[in-house]
């Protein structure tokens, strides 16, 4: 029997390259995936940077191969789970990683900010999930995961009214579609990651990043590999029993208060 963790299964991620040198969340995902034995579909809007993803995973043994899609439209979701069962033959796991910024208080938020916020974060997931839920069914059950983020539980740093409310959506669709899609054995979950520095994030300075890692529990900084493992554990039958829950990847950030953290706070 094999050691790997997904052996034998089939996963699409969405997202899956990243921008710039930094390693992203769908890209570090992609790759673990891969090392665990699953065949993926990577799919992206830049179809380059899914390309990049795919040979590192071919430089080490792994099989996947390249969709490019705009996920936030029905119909290229549609053709993306049609075109994974044609390549591998089915699908056991659909990892919704796709995400964008939207920022701005309730009083500043701008229409076009709002809708692109709202379509790339969570209609996107939708869109994938509809026609992943009965691809999934007919193998026999697995896995979705949705990427959310602590900004969808609380308020974030900084005002982001449109990603805070498309991220709290997937918290949303997570339980109901775990609730919706249990007896066709899925197991939909969720992951909300805290501070990671990752290419989302590249362009902060030094001290909002000294900032960030001295406000978690932990103290230290996480990255997208943080995400991937987590994702790994959610995606893996280790998990087989594990279904509607929102986990957060985060240095314990989620169970401080600002007072709790205080002493951290002033670390030179």
């Amino acid at each position: 029997m094999s050691d790997k963790r997904l052996d034998g299964k089939v996963a699409i991620v969405t997202g899956a390259g990243t921008r710039g040198p930094m390693t992203g969340t769908g890209q570090a995902t992609a790759i673990l995936f891969a090392r665990q034995g699953a065949r993926v579909l990577l799919v992206d809007l830049e179809i380059e940077r899914a390309r990049e993803t795919q040979a590192t995973i071919e430089a080490e043994g792994g099989e996947a191969s390249v969709f490019q899609a705009d996920v936030t439209q029905e119909d290229e979701c549609r053709r993306m789970v049609a075109t994974c069962r044609e390549r591998y033959a089915g699908l056991h796991i659909l990892f919704n990683n796709v995400g964008t910024s939207g920022s701005g208080k309730v009083t500043e938020v701008e229409e076009d900010i709002w809708n692109r916020a709202l379509d790339v974060n969570l209609k996107s997931a939708v869109w994938a999930s509809k026609y992943a839920v009965p691809a999934i069914a007919d193998g026999g059950g697995g896995a979705i995961i949705h990427v959310s983020s602590i900004d969808g539980l609380r308020a974030g740093m900084s005002p982001n009214i449109p990603y805070a409310v498309a991220k709290g959506g997937l918290v949303t669709l997570t339980r109901a579609m775990a609730v919706q899609h249990g007896r066709q054995g899925i197991r939909v979950n969720c992951i909300a990651p805290g501070h990671l520095f990752a290419p989302f994030v590249a362009h902060i300075g030094d001290e909002k990043r000294a900032l960030r890692r001295k406000a978690g529990p932990l103290g230290t900084e996480g990255d997208a590999w943080d995400v991937a493992w987590a994702a790994v554990f959610l995606a893996s039958d280790e998990a087989r029993w594990i279904s509607g829950v929102v986990l957060p990847v985060d240095a314990g950030l989620l169970a401080a208060t600002p007072l709790s953290v205080w002493d951290n706070l002033q670390e030179e």
